[in-house]
């Protein structure tokens, strides 16, 4: 073959093209190659005189990225008209386009919008201003998958080809497709174990294929958890369906599962491990709801552990709380556990860790580690300097930490992990830290802690948890989990991540709720209008109401952000079937019979609840003087108005006969003070409303007064006020009205009182119950009191944890539904006092409302 000729010499316009190049930070041999094609060149040319010339050009900072997508403008760009170009190359010049990819973008949607070029459409279509961020990514994903529906393993790259047609295509390809095959693990289990199957499934019959089958779960003995209804598909559809069988997760070493298997029977082991530094909100409702009752619906068992490494900010009354919350939901531990009860042998497994050369004692300050891990942007790593110490040195180190030889942030204990994974988890965590406090329970014996990465995973291991579930933020996680158990060659649990619950219209970070509650914007952590368990709790939510909300649901990888009216929604569904009804006044009007003589009264049966004749009924007494709520009356009337008006003829609801208004009394101001009606009592015709009364009777100790009526609407104007700068600033002024003097009638008392009989009776039974099956319960009731272990300060169960005034619910008929609060003082709800009818001296009688009656379309207060 002979030689190649040499190019030929570049012409003088050739060379002032290359020469221009250099101002967009091209390579010249690249240059040079572009101003060889004619065509090219031209389109070049083109570009910087629609750029205003050389000078221009110049104007503008180029860098080498800069210079590598004008190439591709160049080499791509070819079909665009000039107008065209020239967007794509502003978009450039201007810093909007990152990367080449995104030139292409621009160029493709430029070329099929040559006419109706919108320019925010534009943008969005070359990726700007679409940043997914790592964590973003598995909840992105997942959300697509359901949209997707693969079906196996085969899928996978259809899968891959449709999540680059959404916005994930501008998120790290690498990043994507491992989240992609996350999924598909958790959804189809291991490729090996699919292809198995496959290979080994036999051909279905026709008969075989027209079955039902019923999943190998749902042939358990197992007891449900008291609060869940099993009847639903929570845990025989969705994710937690999918999950892998006890002893299915593999292990570094095979006898590792044999003997997690031996010691667990087999059974389902799950835990849920709140830190004690704070109250638990709405989103740790569905943690405990997956955790306690998949392990309940298989038969297995579930620890309440409570992650205490970090003394600084933990209190006892969290840990008290924590378990009173967990039985409220309806759920009992088997056992109870610390992290403190392993920190000896969290400390032995350090030092072990330290001595396989996978850990060691660094010096950096938080700011240098950061740096070293690669900024806030996650940049390049740099190994820190005392990552290649001597395993001997960072031996000595160690033992000084632990010893108190050096203050808070002179030293930590780091993971020797992987500085080139693209998995920010595993740039060498930090497994020890020095924390100066007096711990809850093991007092000044440590001065060093392990990190919520150093701990999670090993306890998990010691208490040979067989599913350790968790909310999709620490799906980043799971690796490092994974790469701790191996390196210290322990059995590993297998971590599985759900998306988590989020409620709009509030605020559950710890730090914003406590601002609210420090600066007196609420009446703290149980102030009704936040979404705190202890304050659903004392706003009246049953239980029941949260756990079916959840089911409805469903768990899913997806993370759910649910409006304020659909939960609210769920709850006024669950007490429309549960809660007894009663007539409730809140702003009353007097009503004087005027047909009838003084003394009149007659006596009704009224039923509790108009579809449930088991609840039972009651005595109504309807008396000369009765009163109506406010609402109920108008001085005008219209055609489309059916309650009260002057002349008009109403119902009452339980009375024997309608009525009509025959005159109106007004104080000095105009303010309506008694309504003059006749009794229809004479071939009276159906009314077309009924509305709610309360007679005025001492013989039956009726009206009863309340003192409060506490009406609670939403605390924010907006619908995320965590994303605000300011979200002090969005609380809502109306978000608590306190209503005075409203009625009830006097059956209240006896449905209070049998509420709160039939709650203490439940409590003992289950308090009983569950003191019996614990896991190394030393624990009994006494006299209705749990009396414990002497010098154990863990908490236990006790009868008072599930019985308060809020058990008392109700509706207040056609008003809203209610519950009394923790600050009234009602001599006859207590243990042993006699029930009668009426308010003793010194009661004190306030009313939280649960929820309307119906959706409230705005923030208009009752």
């Amino acid at each position: 073959m002979p030689p190649k000729a040499p190019p030929a010499p570049l012409t003088a316009s050739q060379e002032s093209l290359i020469s221009l190049f250099s101002s967009f930070s091209v390579s010249a041999l690249k240059a040079e190659e572009v101003a060889r094609n004619a065509k090219q060149a031209a389109l070049f040319s083109s570009l910087v005189e629609s750029l205003g010339g050389e000078e221009a050009v110049k104007a503008y900072t180029w860098d080498e990225e800069k210079g590598k997508m004008v190439l591709v403008l160049i080499a791509q760009g070819a079909k665009l008209d000039a107008e065209g170009r020239v967007r794509v190359l502003s978009k450039i010049a201007e810093g909007k386009f990152a990367r080449s990819d995104m030139v292409l973008a621009g160029i493709k949607y430029v070329e099929t919008h040559p006419r109706d070029l919108n320019d925010a459409d534009f943008e969005r279509a070359g990726g700007v201003g679409i940043n997914i961020s790592l964590a973003e990514i598995p909840d992105l994903v997942s959300k697509q998958f359901d949209v997707i529906k693969p079906s196996s393993w085969d899928d996978l790259g259809k899968a891959l080809g449709a999540l680059k047609q959404t916005d994930l295509k501008w998120a790290s390809a690498v990043d994507v497709k491992n989240a992609l095959e996350a999924v598909f693990l958790e959804r189809f289990g291991t490729k090996e174990a699919a292809r198995e199957k496959k290979n080994n499934a036999p051909k279905p019959t026709k008969a075989a294929a027209s079955a039902t089958t019923t999943p190998a779960s749902s042939s358990s003995a197992a007891v449900p958890a008291p609060a869940l209804d099993n009847s639903k598909t929570m845990f025989t559809e969705g994710w937690l369906s999918r999950l892998h069988a006890p002893g299915g997760n593999p292990q570094i070493h095979p006898e590792l599962r044999e003997q997690h298997l031996k010691a667990t029977g087999g059974r389902v082991m799950t835990r849920f491990p709140p830190e004690p530094n704070g109250f638990l909100h709405i989103g740790h409702s569905k943690a405990i709801t997956v955790n306690f009752g998949y392990a309940a619906y298989h038969g297995g068992k579930t620890y309440l552990r409570y992650d205490d490494t970090n003394p600084s900010a933990e209190e006892g009354r969290y840990f008290e709380s924590i378990l009173e919350m967990v039985r409220w939901l309806g759920f009992e531990p088997w056992t109870i556990t610390y992290s403190s009860d392993h920190f000896q042998r969290l400390y032995d497994l350090a030092t072990e860790l330290i001595r396989r050369d996978k850990a060691y004692v660094c010096h950096c300050t938080a700011e240098e580690q950061l740096i070293n891990r690669g900024g806030k942007e996650s940049q390049a790593r740099t190994a820190c300097s005392h990552r290649s110490r001597p395993v001997e040195e960072s031996l000595v180190e160690f033992e000084r930490m632990r010893k108190g030889e050096y203050k808070k942030g002179e030293a930590t204990l780091r993971m020797k992990q992987d500085l080139n994974s693209g998995n920010p988890q595993m740039w060498d965590g930090v497994a020890y830290r020095i924390v100066p406090a007096t711990h809850h329970r093991t007092g000044d014996e440590w001065c060093i802690y392990p990190t919520y990465d150093f701990t999670h995973c090993l306890v998990d291991s010691f208490e040979n948890i067989s599913h350790s579930l968790c909310t999709t933020e620490f799906i980043t996680a799971r690796e490092s989990y994974d790469w701790l158990c191996d390196a210290l060659e322990v059995y590993k649990p297998r971590q599985s991540e759900y998306g988590r619950l989020n409620i709009q219209g509030t605020v559950m970070s710890k730090r914003k709720i406590k601002k609210l509650v420090e600066d007196n914007y609420v009446n703290g952590w149980d102030d009704p209008r936040l979404y705190t368990l202890i304050a659903l709790r004392r706003r009246g939510i049953p239980p029941g109401a949260i756990i079916s909300f959840i089911q409805s649901l469903g768990v899913s990888t997806s993370s759910s952000n649910i409006q304020l009216v659909k939960f609210e929604s769920a709850v006024r569904s669950y007490l429309e079937s549960s809660a007894p009804r009663l007539n409730f006044v809140l702003h009353p009007i007097k009503c004087t019979i005027s047909n009838v003589p003084e003394g009149y009264r007659v006596l009704a049966e009224k039923p509790l609840h108009p579809k449930d004749p088991k609840m039972g009924s009651y005595e109504i007494a309807f008396t000369k003087t009765f009163y109506i709520d406010e609402d109920d009356f108008r001085m005008e009337d219209s055609k489309d108005y059916f309650r009260m008006a002057p002349g008009k003829t109403v119902g009452l609801l339980g009375a024997p006969f309608p009525v009509t208004c025959e005159e109106v009394k007004v104080d000095g101001e105009g303010k309506v003070v008694e309504l003059i009606v006749r009794l229809e009592n004479e071939k009276p015709k159906k009314p077309k409303a009924y509305i709610q009364w309360v007679s005025l009777d001492p013989l039956s100790s009726s009206p009863t007064i309340i003192d409060e009526t506490r009406i609670f609407n939403p605390l924010f104007n907006s619908d995320d006020p965590a994303a605000l700068d300011d979200y002090l600033k969005d609380i809502n002024p109306n978000s608590l009205t306190v209503v005075k003097g409203a009625m009830i009638e006097p059956a209240f008392w006896s449905l209070a009182k049998k509420a709160m009989i039939d709650a203490r009776k439940e409590s003992e039974e289950r308090t009983a119950k569950a003191l019996a099956e614990s896991k190394g319960a030393e624990k009994t009731i006494e006299g209705g009191e749990t009396k414990r272990k002497e010098g154990d300060d863990t908490p236990v169960a006790t009868v008072d944890q599930l019985v308060g005034l809020e058990c008392v619910r109700f509706q207040g008929l056609r008003v809203a539904y209610f519950t009394v609060d923790k600050e009234s003082k009602l001599g006859c709800l207590e243990e042993g006092e006699e029930v009668k009818a009426g308010r003793r001296e010194g009661d004190v009688l306030i009313l939280n409302r649960i929820v309307s009656l119906k959706e409230m379309t705005s923030k208009k207060t009752v």
